[in-house]
């Protein structure tokens, strides 16, 4: 199997970055909640990454989650998450347009917002 370098890994390089900074603890403090990410690089379902943006603890990881159940979880492909990640999709039209599908508490769905990334400005 090939391993494809996808643009998302540069977003989640940053996020790990951003979490250690004050915002970023202020963000895990206002939403202490675990999200995984799947980013396909084509198609939603195949070849998937999976990402860990634990907001418990502040850390970013690649793979499976090992501190239980995560609190929502979202797929994407990789330009679709990319754009939602730099605030050019807005999330809510990304699942309407079915470029984001979502499983798991939609409550915290909710609170996954662009304002958790860091600014494109960083990007």
């Amino acid at each position: 199997m090939t391993t494809t370098q996808l643009k998302s890994d540069a977003i989640m390089d940053l996020m790990k970055q951003h979490l250690s900074t004050n915002a970023g603890k202020e963000l895990t403090e206002k939403i202490g909640l675990v999200y995984q990410i799947n980013v396909a690089p084509k198609k939603l379902g195949f070849e998937e990454v999976t990402y860990i943006v634990d907001l418990k603890k502040g850390q970013v990881t690649k793979g499976k989650y090992e501190g239980g159940k995560v609190d929502a979880t979202f797929s994407f492909k990789d330009d679709d998450f990319v754009k939602v990640a730099t605030g050019k999709m807005n999330p809510q039209i990304a699942f309407i347009r079915g470029a984001m599908k979502i499983k798991g508490s939609l409550s915290a769905a909710q609170k996954f917002t662009p304002d958790i990334f860091p600014k494109p400005s960083k990007l």
